[in-house]
């Protein structure tokens, strides 16, 4: 496979070893899942069929999404069905060769309907630790906090996730960006980061520039959640290179949500260029028309992006995960290697 001919390149990218650093779990739930999870569990659908389910899938921004992502989300009750859910999401990774995983979850979306954080974070774990053992992904869970409620409902979620500090690696902040700054949820970080959990932040997808410097000095966060709109602050885009602070940008989502009108628009070219570590993620993929690899090639033909971008965007991913230094080091020396062997094969 000769990595300077295009027609290998979508190959070439099905194939490279890389990490997802931006996947919200419940977002992986495919239309055919929840009608079996719903038949399970005894749960009322508002759509009549998988198909009608579907085709509701045409958002007009941010919000119109959640709506629905919401209601998809009631139909997750028992443990089996967190780890259900999940396990499907790392067979998929599998199959495009992600090693390294780390996923969002929302816990407020479940606690808020009775659901016990107990049943949400153990039937997650579960598939994490069996990716590990028999598919060889490395996975990590991230709490995240919903940003249009309060930051008073985040400290009860934080509190009532002390007992399974353990079992997730660090806090995030999603949901509805716009009218909801960072610096609502300040005290709420202060308190994760001295549990010692990580720190990342959905900034700059709808909202401005300014989202994300608050993200970086008011909750410290250690990644940026698409921060895309980057490109309009100069000052920002030289700080985000020259602390090499990452960017976990989702294009196909980003063009689903209206944030650019295609994907020929989109500013992955110009992070890249500008010496940013941003990399390719699907965030929800079974609403935003596809997983990590079909990120990758769609991306990559909308903008005429050659192997050494994809050699990049693999190294930028496993850079900017929490894993080891020692399985981080590993993970490099794999994607070097597998573009060594393209480039002779």
């Amino acid at each position: 496979m000769r990595t300077t001919d295009p027609a290998s390149l979508p190959a070439l990218l099905r194939g490279m070893p890389k990490a997802e650093l931006h996947i919200h779990i419940e977002g992986s739930l495919e239309p055919e899942l929840i009608f079996a999870l719903a038949r399970r569990n005894g749960v009322s659908l508002a759509y009549p069929s998988v198909e009608a389910l579907r085709a509701a899938y045409a958002f007009t921004d941010l919000q119109s999404f959640l709506d629905i992502y919401y209601a998809g989300a009631s139909v997750l009750l028992k443990e089996d069905d967190f780890f259900d859910m999940a396990w499907a999401y790392f067979q998929r990774a599998q199959a495009d060769n992600v090693r390294h995983a780390e996923l969002f979850f929302d816990p407020q979306t479940h606690t808020g309907r009775g659901v016990p954080l107990a049943t949400v974070i153990g039937g997650l774990r579960r598939a994490v630790d069996q990716a590990q053992r028999e598919l060889g992904i490395r996975g990590e869970l991230i709490l995240c906090f919903l940003r249009h409620l309060s930051e008073d409902a985040a400290f009860a979620t934080l509190e009532e996730a002390r007992p399974f500090l353990g079992q997730f690696i660090g806090v995030g902040l999603d949901s509805s960006e716009v009218g909801h700054p960072p610096e609502k949820f300040a005290r709420v970080f202060a308190e994760a980061r001295r549990l010692g959990l990580r720190a990342v932040a959905h900034a700059g997808e709808e909202g401005p520039p300014a989202y994300i410097w608050s993200a970086l000095d008011v909750l410290h966060a250690e990644r940026i959640d698409h921060g895309v709109q980057a490109v309009q602050d100069p000052a920002l885009m030289a700080r985000l290179a020259r602390e090499r602070i990452p960017l976990t940008v989702c294009p196909l989502s980003n063009v689903k949500l209206c944030v650019f009108k295609t994907l020929a628009q989109h500013n992955l070219r110009a992070l890249l260029d500008a010496g940013l570590v941003a990399t390719v993620n699907s965030d929800d993929p079974a609403y935003f028309g596809g997983y990590i690899n079909r990120n990758f090639t769609e991306t990559f033909a909308a903008l005429g992006l050659h192997a050494g971008h994809a050699r990049t965007l693999a190294l930028n991913s496993f850079e900017a995960s929490f894993a080891e230094p020692e399985a981080k080091r590993a993970y490099a020396e794999g994607v070097e290697d597998y573009f060594a062997r393209a480039a002779t094969a």
